[in-house]
């Protein structure tokens, strides 16, 4: 079918498309009956305005891209992915804002989205999500001028405007919870990946609780994946321990699955608990206790605030701080 065009609904009114255009954009200098009939005609023949054309006229691109960087593939692999393009395009579509998804998986050319968008000027603003600590390629973004608004902890990051949670007290409560509710004494932590600052967090917030307790601990770098879960414990065994935290629900999955196997009880022989509490950790036998990150609220939060930085509204917060909340169920012997 044929694209409807302005010029067929000023065609059909009898008026010129300029006129048509203000008529839409409910210009005073267009009667009231003139608008209805705009209106109505433009119903009948399904006329949908031109984002591309809007943006042209006030000289920007109409959209944002949301970044996910090479170094972290595991985000898509994850739900935590969906909720943040969730959160992003909800915003987003209210301010007729298209989203553009910038990503490289090949780690040869693991610039090549940056500097997309960067320099093609396809997007007003970013939002960049799981960038690795050392990743290079944020200063640059920041370095380039252009809007951009991080989700996640970038303490080394003095000057950008970051969105997330508190990882390591989070953890900290967590691996607390074991310890005093549930008397685990010999914990151990299976970690995200500690070249992210989510994973170095949530593990320095499982020793700052043992520390304080004075209880056994150990830790098993992970990649955040179920089947990482599984390894670990079936590499290193589980007999010594009475307690895991897994620094998200899918490494805690895989952990339960491999407890399962070794016919070790949860949460009667070892508690379990995980981080995060994207629909996994709720359908599991049993349920996994977990810490429930508000990531889709982050997200949306991001862009508003980037749409902010793109229409020359500079100040405002910097750092924003959401809440967790707990979720203690079956796994950790709640519930």
């Amino acid at each position: 079918m044929k694209r409807v065009t302005l010029q067929d609904v000023a065609d059909r009114v009898g008026i010129t498309a300029a006129a048509c255009s203000m008529a839409l954009r409910d210009s005073d200098r267009i009667s009231p009956t003139t608008k209805e009939q705009v209106r109505a005609v433009a119903a009948e023949l399904g006329y949908v305005g031109s984002s591309a054309a809007r943006a042209l006229r006030r000289q920007r691109a109409g959209a944002v891209a949301l970044i996910v960087p090479t170094t972290s593939k595991h985000v898509f692999g994850h739900s935590y992915f969906m909720h943040v393009l969730s959160g992003v395009t909800s915003v987003a579509n209210d301010h007729d804002t298209q989203v553009l998804i910038a990503t490289n998986a090949d780690e040869a050319r693991g610039l090549t989205a940056y500097e997309r968008v960067m320099r093609s000027h396809s997007a007003d603003g970013a939002i960049l999500t799981s960038a690795a600590i050392a990743d290079e390629t944020v200063d640059r973004l920041l370095a380039s001028g252009l809007p951009l608004v991080l989700i996640g902890n970038f303490p080394q990051l003095a000057e950008a405007i970051t969105v997330g949670v508190d990882d390591r007290t989070a953890s900290k409560m967590a691996t607390e919870h074991l310890i005093v509710a549930h008397g685990r004494r010999r914990l151990l932590h299976l970690t995200g990946p500690l070249d992210h600052q989510t994973g170095v967090d949530r593990r320095d917030g499982f020793y700052d609780a043992v520390g304080a307790h004075g209880v056994q601990a150990q830790a098993l770098e992970g990649d955040f994946s179920e089947e990482c879960g599984r390894r670990l414990i079936e590499e290193g065994g589980t007999d010594a321990f009475d307690g895991i935290v897994a620094a998200n629900d899918d490494m805690a999955f895989g952990a339960l699955t491999a407890l399962r196997e070794q016919r070790r009880e949860v949460p009667e022989d070892v508690a379990l608990i995980g981080f995060d509490d994207f629909g996994l950790s709720r359908v599991t036998t049993p349920a996994i206790s977990t810490v429930a990150v508000p990531a889709e609220e982050m997200a949306a939060v991001a862009t508003a605030r980037l749409l902010e930085l793109v229409d020359g509204r500079a100040g405002g917060w910097t750092r924003q701080q959401m809440d967790v909340t707990f979720r203690y169920r079956a796994s950790c012997g709640c519930g």
